[in-house]
């Protein structure tokens, strides 16, 4: 079971608005994960819905399951695992770069917003991953505002966020993703979206919006409800008064705009688009 969508409500500057504007380092602890900062930006998230960078790497092939450990094990605390890979050949920078950063954003996702009145700030606290490529906390957290505004608008298919998912087998599929072909072969009715995204080593939030678009494509089973009303004859009342009016169907699904970052800085922002292009063969 993962943690419900819903956008934040609007907010005065945070938590992490003020560690960004006061250059700070250390780590910022919140309910639902953690964020670590290095000059006041954010070069790793934690939270316990999102695939981390190692099951990632794992899942597509770029280090064996054994190697992630040995890696952890050989780097320290003070290299830092991730570019251990790379120094020692397992993995390009280029490839760590961006593997890394849709772990970040992806986990950024369920850590945001970080409420005041239960997060705690540690100064000088240091993540054993290491820094790779720090991102501003105001970049992540207008990328996380937009990966919200996507999934907002397939909110009428949320009911299959928590549920497993059920394949619907037509005559005729409508078109699909490379990526949304994964998620549907390797569904088998038992497992949820934050369950798939696991094992197949993929963003969480790609995973529900893939699963929301097949719902709303009708490939995808919606949830039936706990319970079910008595059906009525057309325009029956049980107190005898006219029927109201049919509530209005769901709205047509319409494909959303592209994730991308809207952000000054140009490293970041080809970063992002390498990731939106890359992300479903990572």
């Amino acid at each position: 079971m993962g943690l419900p969508i819903s956008p934040p409500p609007p907010a005065p500057a945070g938590l992490l608005d003020r560690c960004a504007a006061e250059r700070v380092t250390g780590a910022l602890r919140g309910p639902h994960g953690s964020l670590y900062l290095v000059d006041g930006a954010v070069y790793c998230v934690e939270d316990t819905t999102a695939p981390g960078l190692d099951i990632r790497l794992v899942a597509a092939g770029k280090v064996p399951p054994q190697g992630w450990e040995y890696a952890v094990e050989r780097a320290g605390p003070h290299q830092g695992a991730a570019q251990f890979l790379v120094s020692e050949g397992w993995l390009t920078q280029s490839e760590l770069e961006i593997c890394h950063l849709a772990a970040l954003l992806d986990a950024a996702f369920f850590a945001l917003p970080l409420p005041p009145e239960s997060t705690s700030f540690t100064p000088g606290t240091a993540h054993w991953l290491g820094v790779v490529r720090p991102i501003s906390a105001i970049a992540l957290q207008q990328a996380t505002a937009r990966r919200r505004a996507l999934l907002d608008r397939l909110r009428p298919w949320a009911a299959v966020d928590s549920s497993p998912v059920v394949p619907v087998r037509p005559g005729t599929s409508a078109p699909t993703t490379s990526r949304q072909r994964r998620l549907l072969d390797r569904a088998d009715g038992r497992h949820t979206p934050y369950e798939l995204a696991r094992l197949l080593g993929q963003s969480v939030f790609a995973t529900l919006l893939d699963v929301r678009r097949l719902a709303a494509a009708g490939m995808v089973q919606l949830p039936t409800a706990p319970t079910a009303l008595p059906r009525r004859r057309p325009g029956a009342c049980l107190d005898g008064q006219p029927a109201p009016a049919a509530e209005d169907p769901a709205p047509t699904w319409q494909l959303p705009v592209p994730d991308l970052l809207d952000t000054a800085g140009p490293d970041i922002a080809l970063l992002v688009r390498l990731r939106t292009a890359l992300e479903e063969n990572l």
